[in-house]
């Protein structure tokens, strides 16, 4: 040290801390060999606390404000250091600012998912996240406690250790509830306040304050809730064979409006909706509580007859469907020996030779034989 710093030294010094980081917490005052000359001028911010310590013991602690510093107005840290007369000689002490601010908006969440039983699902795993916000309310516990001697403290280095005390807490707090999980989310404000009032004594122990303690979500595994959802949907589908019979409605219709359509597409569908219009009365009966009346069973619906293309002439005609081709018989222009193709079929056929056609000339008598020569009828 210079001359002129050991003369400088020697004039009244200004105490202050002008230059706070957004994520300080602590900062310890500069001081060469840790001398403060006796009526230095001590400023204190708003959302700040001065804390002065003797050879590692906890001295007086200051608020907002200015103060002249004398042994006349340290009378902790004058009862440390055995000053028994005033003196204007510099004394040695070390001098800690305290942001006491709110530092706001910091998260916590579980790791690994929390193991509970529900009384609904039985044992499930839940996940949960959140943020809190705290402050310093008792600088001198918070120094000795929390950050030590360091020159320079920040939010970052006491953040993990506050995060591992909440979610602790939270995960036995969450057991001891016994809250069903479909009715957490109703509850998020009940068990936000529950768990900051029985943390607090956690964070006394740092003279910390817990101002805020926020729940955003509690989820269940992906699995479980994509099975929830169809939980949901069953639901709000409500009556099972009411859905499969308007379903089914749909597809006749569909089927009616496009004729030249697939047809073994749609009575794959139809065999698809009567299989599921089965299935919908099992689920139903299944859920249904013992002793209650069941409705009548609902009846299938008719399959349907696919559709027939003609040969006349040389040009295909159709399609055409049983009603149709029962006209096209009366009428002549459908004969046993007309080539006729449907889907399924490997190439074109005589009608006759159909199965799915043979009731249609069953019904035709047959053509009148020639009269014989020389047969008089009466």
């Amino acid at each position: 040290m210079g001359l002129f710093d050991k003369i400088k030294n020697e004039f009244v010094d200004v105490i202050e801390w002008p230059n706070e980081g957004p994520n300080d917490i602590v900062w310890k005052f500069p001081r060469y060999q840790d001398e403060i000359k006796n009526g230095a001028q001590l400023i204190v911010r708003e959302s700040q606390n001065a804390v002065f310590l003797h050879e590692g013991a906890l001295g007086d602690v200051f608020g907002p404000g200015r103060v002249e510093l004398t042994t006349k107005n340290i009378p902790v840290l004058t009862s440390l250091a055995s000053w028994k007369y005033l003196f204007d000689s510099p004394f040695k002490c070390d001098v800690f600012f305290v942001n006491t601010k709110q530092f706001t908006d910091l998260k916590w969440g579980t790791k690994n998912p929390i193991m509970l039983r529900d009384p609904e699902f039985g044992p499930i795993r839940l996940r949960a996240f959140g943020s809190y916000c705290f402050q310093v309310k008792d600088a001198g516990k918070f120094l000795t406690q929390m950050s030590g001697i360091q020159h320079n403290f920040q939010s970052d280095e006491v953040v993990g250790q506050l995060r591992n005390m909440l979610v602790s807490r939270f995960t036995d707090s969450l057991g001891e509830a016994k809250v069903p999980a479909l009715d957490l989310a109703s509850q998020y404000d009940e068990i936000g306040a529950l768990l900051k009032q029985k943390m607090q004594a956690d964070f006394d122990d740092y003279g910390i304050e817990l101002t805020q303690f926020f729940i955003e979500n509690i989820s269940l595994p992906p699995e479980v809730e994509e099975a929830l959802d169809k939980r949901s949907s069953m639901g709000i589908i409500g009556n099972m064979n009411q859905y499969t019979q308007y379903q089914t409605a749909n597809a006749i219709e569909d089927m009616a409006n496009n004729p030249g359509g697939n047809g073994m597409n749609m009575m794959g569908m139809m065999a698809g909706m009567n299989m599921g219009n089965m299935m919908g009365g099992q689920m139903a009966n299944a859920q249904q509580q013992p002793g209650q009346v069941q409705p009548p069973a609902t009846p299938p619906p008719i399959p349907q007859q696919k559709p027939f293309y003609m040969a006349v002439n040389g040009a295909q005609q159709g399609p055409f469907d049983h009603t149709m081709l029962k006209q096209k018989v009366q009428s002549g222009e459908l004969k046993k020996d007309t080539l006729v193709w449907s889907e399924g079929m490997a190439a074109w056929t005589a009608a006759g030779e159909v199965s799915e056609l043979s009731d249609l000339f069953g019904a035709v008598p047959p053509p009148i034989p020639p009269t014989p020569p020389g047969k008089i009828f009466d």
